[in-house]
């Protein structure tokens, strides 16, 4: 006889949200009336997030394993859902705003219509836009979640499968340059099956050598025989497919492609989410099922940390578009997050889990902002990313100007923003935890690194602005929402981190 496993329904609500918002996007879609599609779709897409985010809020303290052991709800989990469904709600404000004017929409108007044929061009002005991004996006989100809390291999394996699938097809939706965007797409595609085959297969060779892939399980096991080279082969497997998705280096190769080719909003929620989502199950990896064997994997991310900072911050000097020099900057932040994946415990918890899990709400809020201000500079060919287009631009627009200013200076880690705390923060895990090195390399990166964000601060200040530059959109309520929330997330989180802080800290602990 079959039990039915225990289920705690209060647990799983912010999946549940999430899940519940984006199955009824679908049904919308196919039963609809189009004219109301979009509104009822961008509605019911902030309810999914929104609940998700403050049901996630009310389970803070919690700390059980539900669903058969499948999932963990814990203090990771809870902070990283709650981090992923906030920056999930910006970013559907972000498809919405572009939607509300279909001539500057993001997203095209039918996704099946040959590139450069009369019907495609007869489409890039009319009044209709793909309203399935939202249900996509929705179901990404919920595999986010279920990403962070997975609490077995191959739950971890549907969870990046139902996070990736919505993003291949968002990718591929942009009204202009269509084929640079489904291009885009393809390799994304391409690159995230290798990846999930390497997880697979990882997965295949942990099972394996341990006979479980249940984390806590794989954790007995390798705390019990030891570990040998099947298990090594496996993790090492895991890792490979684990930071493809965080576009940590060398594993980096689709990002600077899709983040360039995808339509701005997408660009900024693959940013922000999917990042957050990867070090996620990365953390919950490694010190769940690995804690007790970090011989195994910490040379690895030693190695792979200096790697993606070294290849993030002197590619992105090369770069003159601004999409490609934040795709390489967050390449660069990968690296920074593994400085405080190097610092946690051996036992799964610590200062260095408390501060990867501010820095990745950190990182993710101003990633946003970004990008948001870049969806409002504009020429006739949709958003205005190469850097030449950007001289000048305090003079067209000082407010515009500001705002991208001090999301920039975030970024570099300048003082009295969210990104110097975070820097600091998961610096500080690494050096109490005798990685000096690592950081020694860190705070070089991180000197490259702030040349190229200064650099468009200077053409926007100190250069003269073109006769044909771009013009600056007046954003609509739902970037301005974005952007009121990014910037005093920003300046709180620089100036008075507190409170912050001590809640990753309280969260900072691993439940197996």
């Amino acid at each position: 006889m079959i039990e039915a496993p225990d289920l705690s329904l209060a647990a799983l609500a912010p999946l549940l949200f999430v899940f519940g918002a984006a199955c009824l996007g679908v049904l919308v879609e196919a039963f609809g009336p189009r004219e109301r599609r979009h509104a009822v779709q961008v509605t019911l897409a902030l309810v999914g997030t929104l609940g998700g985010l403050v049901t996630s809020l009310l389970l803070a303290g919690e700390r059980e394993v539900t669903a058969a052991g499948a999932l963990a709800v814990d203090g990771p989990a809870v902070f990283l859902q709650a981090t992923i469904t906030g920056l999930g709600a910006l970013a559907i404000l972000l498809f919405a705003e572009r939607s509300l004017d279909p001539a500057r929409s993001a997203f095209v108007a039918a996704a099946a219509v040959p590139v450069g044929s009369p019907r495609d061009r007869e489409l890039m002005t009319a009044p209709r836009v793909q309203t399935e991004v939202y249900p996509l996006a929705t179901f990404a989100i919920g595999g986010m979640m279920l990403f962070v809390a997975a609490n077995d291999l191959l739950i971890m394996f549907v969870a990046l499968e139902v996070l990736s699938l919505p993003l291949y097809l968002i990718s591929g939706l942009a009204r202009r340059r269509r084929l640079l965007s489904q291009e885009a797409a393809v390799k994304y595609f391409l690159l995230g099956a290798f990846a999930s085959a390497f997880f697979l297969y990882g997965l295949a060779l942990v099972y394996g050598a341990t006979g479980s892939i249940g984390l806590a399980d794989i954790r007995a096991a390798t705390t019990e025989s030891g570990s040998d080279v099947l298990l090594v082969l496996g993790l090492a497997l895991l890792i490979v497919g684990l930071m493809f998705k965080a576009s940590v280096a060398p594993f980096h190769a689709w990002t600077p492609d899709v983040y360039q080719g995808a339509p701005t909003p997408v660009t900024a929620f693959m940013a922000a989410c999917t990042k957050v989502a990867a070090f996620g199950a990365i953390l919950r990896l490694l010190y769940v099922a690995f804690g007790t064997s970090e011989w195994t994997w910490r040379p690895l991310v030693y190695g792979i940390a200096i790697i993606s900072m070294v290849v993030g911050a002197v590619l992105a000097l090369t770069q003159t578009d601004l999409k490609r020099m934040l795709a390489y900057s967050s390449i660069a932040h990968a690296g920074f997050l593994l400085t405080g994946v190097i610092g946690l415990s051996p036992d799964g918890g610590g200062s260095g889990l408390a501060a990867t899990m501010f820095y990745l709400l950190a990182y993710g809020l101003t990633t946003v902002g970004a990008f948001a201000v870049l969806t409002l500079v504009r020429d006739g060919d949709g958003e205005a990313s190469h850097l030449s287009q950007w001289a000048g631009l305090a003079r067209r627009s000082p407010l515009t100007a500001a705002v991208m200013a001090l999301f920039l200076l975030a970024l570099a880690g300048i003082p009295l923003t969210s990104g110097f705390t975070g820097k600091f923060a998961v610096f500080r895990a690494a050096i109490e935890d005798g990685a000096w090195p690592l950081v020694v390399v860190a705070v070089l990166a991180s000197a490259v690194a702030a040349f190229f964000y200064l650099r468009v601060i200077v053409l926007m200040y100190f250069s003269e602005p073109a006769e044909d530059g771009p013009t600056v959109a007046v954003p609509g309520l739902p970037t301005t929402i974005v952007l009121a929330v990014t910037v005093t997330a920003t300046l709180v989180l620089g100036i008075a981190p507190g409170a912050v802080l001590d809640i990753a800290e309280q969260a900072a602990i691993f439940v197996g």
